[in-house]
């Protein structure tokens, strides 16, 4: 005589059904999330050109600050201009990064770099491990090939040096991938830069290259156009 299949328990059959709903609902698993701050945002961290100090942020901070970007998530580098790019200053930006990243939780953060700041933070990215802990990189009129007015100070000034084109620091920024990694690279510029010469120094191979316009150099920081395109960079 065939005895007919015992019915599962009723609980436990119950159960079942709820895990097997809740994993249609979920969806396929994902891979390990990305953390963030509390807000949802990453934090961004801005960086000052040559002879300049934190306080040129304050257009872009008011712009960050209006899209929902809290206290804990804009951090501004100050650092010494006058030093070498790859020999001190792209490491102290990396003990900032890991710093910030401890203090947020976050896995990533974001760089905005203005004018020379562009340099130190570029080589982190490059050689000091930033393609694995920076996501979106921006330089806004960056000497990113370059400029010959940093000859009028490269005589007794290692940044103006690193600055000059064809220096070092130069030379190996440009070898092979100049937009290493997964990180997203994008730069605003300008045709009327007085300070940046030539004006296509800025854009690189495989960034997204925006040109901002006739801007004075300095122009590039408060300028409501590149604010808004560096805020949908960053969102992207």
């Amino acid at each position: 005589m065939v005895r007919p299949a015992a019915r599962p328990h009723a609980p436990l059959a119950f159960l079942a059904v709820l895990a097997a709903l809740a994993a249609v609902l979920a969806g396929p698993a994902a891979g390990p999330a990305e953390a963030r701050t509390a807000t949802g945002h990453r934090p961004v961290i801005l960086v000052h050109g040559y002879n300049a100090d934190p306080g040129v942020w304050g257009g872009l901070d008011a712009r960050l600050r209006a899209a929902g970007y809290g206290d804990g998530e804009i951090f501004r580098w100050g650092y010494d201009t006058h030093q070498s790019v790859n020999e001190v200053l792209a490491g102290r930006f990396a003990a900032y990064v890991d710093d910030v990243r401890r203090q947020t939780g976050a896995t990533k953060v974001d760089i905005v770099g203005h004018s020379f700041g562009s340099l130190p933070t570029r080589w982190y990215v490059k050689y000091g491990g930033g393609a694995s802990t920076v996501a979106h990189w921006i330089s806004l009129a960056g000497p990113n090939h370059g400029t010959s007015v940093a000859w009028a100070c490269a005589l007794w000034d290692q940044a103006c040096r690193d600055m000059t084109p064809g220096s070092y620091v130069q030379r190996k920024l440009a070898e092979g991938d100049e937009t290493p990694g997964t990180v997203a690279y994008a730069t605003f510029w300008s045709n009327c830069d007085e300070v940046v010469n030539p004006d296509d120094s800025v854009p690189l191979t495989g960034a997204a290259n925006h040109p901002a316009g006739c801007l004075d150099h300095n122009a590039l920081l408060g300028d409501a156009g590149v604010g808004q395109g560096v805020l949908a960079f960053l969102g992207g």
